[in-house]
């Protein structure tokens, strides 16, 4: 495969296929960050034969995870940043399927995997710490575990447990030195008079979609991974990029994004999304060319400590 970087003119580039497959064509140290959502194991049926989390062990699916992760660290640039978005799942009960209900259409499954080696009924995995841990042996810098806390959070009908209201996002980088934007993303105290650092907890509702794709990003969850790990012109990359959030808001804040998906269906959505947010951001920097202009402060580098 030839691999052409995106553009200003063209600022998303989406390949369809296999990202198990596509990453290993991909030239070392390209990406300056990567953002991305992988499927999670056991909880969607996307229609994909050999898709990653429809896997029947989920041994099988954290080391499909940690290779494509590999791929990815090779692809970054040395001071890049990876930011993953996962969330935990509980055991099946031995119970096969799944149908659809009215408030979830995207519920349904034909298939559900059975209860891990050495976990039990109504256990709950912690699949998410599994993938993370295993990127960190991998060779990872495992920075921050950020929880994405949902106020709007789905209704769980539960009578023994917690309603789940968050999913963990996981930072991590390439090099023991990298690149990272802490000004892009400080936060405004409590008192309204100046700022501190962002924390690792981030109220964040989920976004309704339309379209077909049913676990979509929220825009306000990739913006300050993005402002963090990169500057404006820098190539980002998303290895699932399902309906194309990341290239939609790389594209507002004037990154360039690569996006890989092997569903048809998702990719002409993507393409949809940042065709739009590509026309948007023409209108906007039409607009911002007759304003003062603005600094971005720009990122520094920062050793593990």
């Amino acid at each position: 495969m030839q691999f052409e970087e995106p553009t200003e003119k063209k600022p998303v580039g989406i390949i369809m296929g296999d990202t198990r497959e596509i990453l290993m064509d991909l030239p070392s140290d390209t990406f300056q960050c990567c953002v991305t959502s992988p499927p999670y194991w056991g909880v969607r049926d996307y229609g994909i034969t050999g898709q990653i989390g429809a896997e029947p062990l989920l041994p099988d699916y954290i080391a499909d995870l940690v290779a494509v992760f590999r791929e990815v660290r090779r692809v970054l640039k040395p001071g890049g940043t990876f930011w993953l978005n996962i969330g935990n799942t509980y055991t099946s009960g031995g119970r096969t399927w799944r149908q659809s209900d009215a408030k979830n259409k995207g519920r349904a499954m034909s298939y559900r995997p059975d209860t891990p080696e050495g976990l039990k009924k109504k256990d709950l995995i912690g699949v998410a710490w599994m993938v993370a841990m295993g990127c960190q042996l991998d060779g990872w810098y495992l920075r921050n575990d950020i929880i994405w806390h949902k106020p709007n959070c789905q209704p769980e009908s539960v009578r023994d447990r917690l309603t789940v209201s968050h999913e963990y996002l996981f930072f991590m980088t390439k090099s023991e030195k990298y690149d990272f934007n802490q000004e892009a993303i400080k936060e405004q105290t409590a008192d309204g008079t100046g700022w501190k650092n962002k924390r690792t907890v981030w109220n964040i509702n989920t976004e309704p979609f339309s379209e077909a794709h049913f676990a979509v990003f929220p825009r306000e969850l990739v913006r300050p991974c993005i402002l963090a790990g990169s500057n404006p012109g820098d190539l980002i990359l998303d290895p699932f990029f399902g309906s194309g959030t990341v290239g939609e808001v790389a594209t507002d804040l004037g990154r360039r994004t690569v996006g890989i998906e092997m569903k048809p269906d998702y990719v002409e959505i993507a393409e949809r999304r940042t065709r739009t947010a590509k026309q948007a951001s023409l209108q906007l920097s039409v607009e911002e060319a007759k304003m003062p202009k603005k600094r971005e402060p720009h990122m520094q580098i920062f050793a593990v400590s």
